[in-house]
């Protein structure tokens, strides 16, 4: 996921059509070091270096909440997406000669990618990516996220000292564009377990099971089946009959395709169910409790 969000990187600046940075081969993520500098020589222009320096777990952002899913019968939840803090250090780089003052060239394009990123507080992959194979390779869920962007943040990289001492024989201090870019970690889904679909509950004087009544509680889904998988169908009228085809209750599955019927006795029951613009199906036969626990209604 780090190389996609370094890609996206590179593709806004250059959809910033910042001057002189028109190639994606002047924008490098490698550590700034003597390879680095001699790269820059091949390149024989301006050059950007947006290096990965430090990962953090945003823990501010941390959430206990989850989304909840049925599939087949069983429950999983999906917890909130973690979030890392991607730390980059982002320095200009001039091929021109000492004598034309490369500096001034390199605090140019400083000011231009710090100028860049500070209009873009959030990245949005669909956005900056639209009409590129590249936006492919975000998952789904996050291919329209918004990923937060803070731009040099007052208390400045604290080892940036330390950093230029670790390239190597020759390096020299250069100023950079601090920018920390917070990227989602989807979670593993937890499973539940199955769904409970039949809730039986017995009355009784205690010791005395001629005196036992059962009560019966029973839910399922209406399902959408003229797609592959099935999908659940919210505001679906949904009524309960006897054997004979008397009506007993009705009720309207809500917006996760649910229904439920309670207060029944054991024994045979059908269930007919509506929705607008689609043909009524032959009413179901059920056995209550079922063998299954099964009681979805489905629309073919």
């Amino acid at each position: 996921m780090i190389h996609r969000l370094d890609a996206l990187l590179r593709r806004l600046f250059i959809q910033a059509q910042i001057p002189n940075l028109t190639t994606e081969t002047q924008i490098r993520f490698q550590p700034p070091d003597g390879q680095w500098r001699s790269a820059v020589g091949n390149i024989g222009s301006i050059a950007l270096n947006v290096y990965l320096v430090d990962l953090r777990e945003n823990r501010k952002l941390r959430s206990n909440e989850s989304v909840r899913s049925i599939n087949n019968g069983v429950v999983s939840d999906d917890p909130a997406p973690a979030r890392l803090d991607c730390h980059y250090l982002i320095t200009a780089w001039s091929a021109a000669e000492p004598a034309l003052e490369p500096a001034l060239d390199e605090h140019e394009l400083l000011y231009q990618v710090a100028a860049v990123l500070m209009h873009n507080p959030t990245l949005n992959p669909s956005r900056i990516l639209a009409g590129s194979s590249l936006l492919n390779g975000w998952t789904p869920p996050f291919r329209d996220i918004d990923l937060p962007v803070t731009v040099l943040p007052a208390e400045g990289f604290p080892k940036l000292s330390e950093f230029w001492h670790s390239m190597g024989q020759g390096a020299v201090w250069k100023p950079a564009v601090y920018a920390i870019v917070t990227l989602p970690i989807a979670l593993l889904r937890v499973v539940a377990g199955p769904m409970v679909t039949t809730l039986i509950t017995d009355y009784r004087y205690t010791d005395a099971a001629v005196t036992a009544e059962r009560w019966v509680q029973i839910g399922g889904f209406v399902l959408d089946a003229t797609v592959d998988p099935p999908v659940p169908l919210a505001s679906a009228w949904v009524q309960l009959e006897s054997s004979g085809g008397d009506p007993l209750q009705t009720t309207i599955s809500d917006e996760l395709g649910r229904f439920s019927f309670e207060q029944l006795q054991p024994g045979s029951y059908q269930l007919r169910w509506r929705s607008i613009d689609r043909a009524e199906p032959v009413p179901r036969l059920v056995q209550v409790p079922s063998p299954s626990g099964e009681y979805d209604l489905r629309f073919e």
